[in-house]
């Protein structure tokens, strides 16, 4: 086995690693809400923008790996050099897209705060942005662009997105003093799974001698650099700043199974002297 052999190969398992770290991040918070069946401590603002962001890199995912048309406008723009999207870097995106769903479904089942709603700057910023694909797909239709404008615009709402869609629920917590209600353990998945995709960008960069796929595929640089910025502020929230683990959600959801435990057996009591 060659060197370039083994670190495709190696490359391989760090893209899959990555997808398997990023993509299980999503379920402790689902799992988290359906426990507490509340979802007060999240911001709906960051759900909307999460369900948003990915449905955009799923398509620029999507059609960078599949569209035969959206490889030769790369190729011709990247001294006939292919880029670096993966089978991995669809399925992720796509399961990210789905859980995301699952996530603010939730949000109109689970009981949440009198004070929780979408804000309007994320309304006007959502809307803005998707009137400028509307355009664009205006733009290729009579050809002033290539359809890879227009994804790249689509790749470029996302990276917007992960710029912007944490600030919410930081600043949530920071307000409430608590991280109770945000999952944790999503932060140490996705922190994982930031610090492989750079490493596999990188790798897969030297193993091609195609740096050009870093510029070329500016999303996936840094979205990973993005996660761990935002991965290590909500880790030193909830493990330095607001160490309360008070819920009231679960204390009351306990409480309720405690006496509906006591109502059974009080019955069942009564039942003995029938």
């Amino acid at each position: 086995m060659s060197i370039q052999e083994f670190g495709e190969g190696i490359s391989t398992i760090i893209g899959w690693t990555y997808f398997l770290a990023w993509s299980i991040s999503f379920y402790p918070q689902a799992i988290l809400n359906w426990r507490r069946k509340s979802v007060e401590g999240l911001s709906l603002d960051f759900l909307w923008y999460n369900i948003y962001g990915f449905a955009c890199y799923s398509a620029f995912n999507i059609a960078f790996l599949s569209s035969e048309e959206i490889r030769k406008e790369y190729r011709d723009r990247n001294d006939g050099k292919d880029n670096l999207v993966q089978p991995n870097d669809v399925f992720f995106s796509v399961h990210a897209f789905i859980l995301s769903f699952i996530t603010l479904y939730q949000t109109f089942y689970y009981k949440r705060g009198a004070d929780q709603h979408v804000s309007p700057i994320t309304r006007t910023l959502i809307t803005t942005s998707i009137i400028g694909i509307i355009f664009l797909l205006i733009g290729v239709t009579i050809g002033n662009y290539q359809w890879i404008d227009l994804f790249y615009y689509l790749s470029y709402i996302k990276l917007s997105i992960s710029l912007i869609k944490y600030l919410p629920q930081a600043y949530l917590n920071f307000r409430r003093k608590s991280t109770v209600g945000w999952s944790i353990h999503n932060i140490l998945l996705d922190f994982t799974g930031g610090v492989l995709s750079i490493l596999q960008l990188l790798l897969d960069a030297y193993l091609t001698n195609n740096w050009s796929g870093i510029s070329g595929d500016p999303v996936k640089f840094g979205l990973g650099f993005l996660s761990i910025g935002f991965d290590l502020l909500f880790m030193s929230q909830h493990f330095i700043l607001y160490r309360n683990r008070y819920d009231e959600a679960m204390i009351k959801k306990n409480s309720d199974m405690t006496s509906a435990s006591h109502e059974r057996e009080r019955l069942l009591g009564d039942s003995d002297y029938v």
